[in-house]
C-alpha cells in the first residue's frame, strides 16, 4: 500500500478553569472562530467549534501525523493567551486541565454538528456536568469522580 487514507472525526470538550462562566458573549464567537483556526493551523480541519459561557466543544478531523492530546495542548494554551492579551476580561482566563474526546464515524456527522450548534439551546434543559457524564457512559470512558466538575462559578 503506498499510501495511508484516513478519516477520523473527533468531538473535544473542555472546561473553563473552575468552570467559572467567563466565556462572556461579547467575545464568545469570535474566541471559537480563533479556536477553530487554532485547529486548522495544527493540520487538523475544523468543522464547528461552539458551546456556553463555561465550556467549547469541538468538531474536527484529526491529522493522522498528531496526536489529540497535541491539538488540545496547542489550542488550550493558544487560545487563552489570545483571550488574556485582548483583555476581555479583568482575571486571568484558564482553561480547565484535560478534555474530553470520542471519536465518531462519517454518518454521524450531521446530528454531532447540530448538537454542538444548538448547545445554548440543549443547555437550557441539561447542565454541563450531566451532558459531559452522558457523553462519557455512552462512549465507555473511565473517569474518577475524584477528579470531576465543581458546580458553575
Amino acid at each position: 500500500m503506498p499510501n495511508t487514507y484516513v478519516k477520523l472525526y473527533v468531538q473535544t470538550v473542555f472546561a473553563v478553569k473552575y468552570r467559572n462562566a467567563l466565556i462572556k458573549e461579547c467575545f464568545r464567537k469570535e474566541l471559537f472562530e480563533v479556536i477553530g483556526n487554532l485547529i486548522n493551523e495544527t493540520g487538523c480541519q475544523t468543522i464547528i467549534v461552539n458551546g456556553i459561557e463555561d465550556h467549547v466543544h469541538c468538531f474536527f478531523t484529526l491529522k493522522t501525523t498528531l496526536s489529540l492530546s497535541e491539538v488540545m495542548k496547542s489550542v488550550k494554551a493558544k487560545s487563552s493567551k489570545w483571550v488574556n492579551e485582548n483583555q476581555f476580561l479583568e482575571e486571568r482566563f484558564e482553561w480547565q486541565r484535560g478534555f474530553g474526546g470520542f471519536s465518531y464515524n462519517q454518518s454521524s456527522i450531521p446530528n454531532v454538528y447540530k448538537y454542538i450548534e444548538n448547545q445554548e439551546i440543549h443547555h437550557n434543559q441539561e447542565d454541563f456536568k450531566n451532558e459531559y457524564l452522558k457523553l462519557l457512559q455512552k462512549f465507555e470512558v473511565e473517569y474518577d469522580e475524584n477528579y470531576w466538575f465543581e458546580d458553575l462559578i
